[in-house]
């Protein structure tokens, strides 16, 4: 595989960056104009979380069968499994539950953006290959973050809300999409171009509803509060590179070792400030930890993919 430069990643990961910012900056200004109100991303927000988002997931299933490729996605999902455990156990060993947003906190500081971020810079640096075994992440992402991450937001560990999250969209998406994959069933032509159409809506308009969420936030202030350098550290360098050094011990492809690493550094994940406007469970703060983690990543992200790139062979 060969070692990545620090340099041709951080100009991906810059790229990236930029253009993810510009579309928060839009959002931003659809709020000053009153385009979005809160009442609104809340709305938004729910088609983003019930439609768009599970479409994404079941599309990247629709691509063809390979047996090398399948024995890479299974260890993807293995070592996927493994990087999620480490980091929920790291982030509440770090973060004490006495925190007035320690489940905030916990939350971005496991589930990534390893969509928005991880996709464009996965196929940039390995192409398809790559983004293939990325969807392993993304799957574990998803069934996680709708079953551990939602019942962490709602503050709630009942197991009929274990089950009720087993029924989302977003779950019963990944099913459909390994069942498709594996019985290499894909669908016609016309069909799959409308629903491309609308999981390409994935990125932008979660963008945009962070934007409208950030808008409301006084940034100033936000820098005051301990939660965000915590959130940054765990998020960006504690966990990826101890879940980096671990997973490396394993047999696995290198180039399988090296995506799931770069996908557990990206930053926090936009799904918690969706989360946190659903269940009002102030989205400003989820939307600070997302920005912040996001302008740093560029500095961060090259260093883990140079260690992971070293690790791995």
């Amino acid at each position: 595989m060969g070692n990545i430069g620090a340099l041709d990643a951080g100009l991906l990961i810059g790229r990236q960056i930029v253009i993810m910012f510009i579309i928060l900056l839009i959002g931003a200004g659809c709020y000053f104009k009153g385009l979005i109100t809160k009442e609104g991303t809340k709305q938004l927000s729910a088609v983003e979380l019930h439609l768009i988002n599970p479409l994404l997931i079941f599309m990247s299933y629709q691509t063809e069968y390979s047996s090398k490729l399948m024995k890479g996605l299974l260890w993807s999902f293995v070592l996927s499994a493994i990087s999620f455990a480490l980091a929920i156990a790291i982030s509440t060993l770090a973060v004490r539950k006495k925190r007035e947003d320690a489940a905030l906190e916990r939350f971005s500081s496991v589930y990534s953006n390893c969509g928005f971020i991880g996709i464009p810079l996965i196929n940039g640096l390995f192409g398809s290959e790559g983004v293939l075994y990325l969807t392993a992440y993304v799957t574990l992402f998803n069934l996680l973050v709708w079953t551990h991450g939602l019942m962490q937001m709602k503050g709630e560990r009942d197991f009929s809300s274990l089950l009720k999250a087993l029924r989302s969209p977003s779950v019963i998406a990944v099913f459909l999409g390994l069942i498709c994959y594996l019985t290499r069933l894909h669908l016609p032509a016309v069909p799959l171009a409308s629903l491309k159409y609308i999981s390409d809506m994935n990125t932008p308009l979660a963008m945009l509803i962070a934007g409208a969420s950030a808008a409301q936030t006084n940034f100033i202030k936000a820098f005051k509060n301990s939660g965000i350098y915590l959130v940054c550290a765990l998020k960006l360098l504690v966990i990826p590179l101890i879940c980096c050094r671990i997973i490396s011990l394993l047999p696995a492809p290198p180039l399988v070792i090296t995506v799931v690493s770069i996908a557990c550094a990206c930053p926090a994940a936009t799904t918690g400030t969706m989360f946190a406007i659903m269940f009002d469970r102030k989205p400003q703060r989820c939307a600070e930890f997302f920005a912040v983690t996001t302008l740093l990543s560029g500095l961060m992200l090259p260093v883990i993919t140079m260690a992971a790139s070293a690790l791995a062979g």
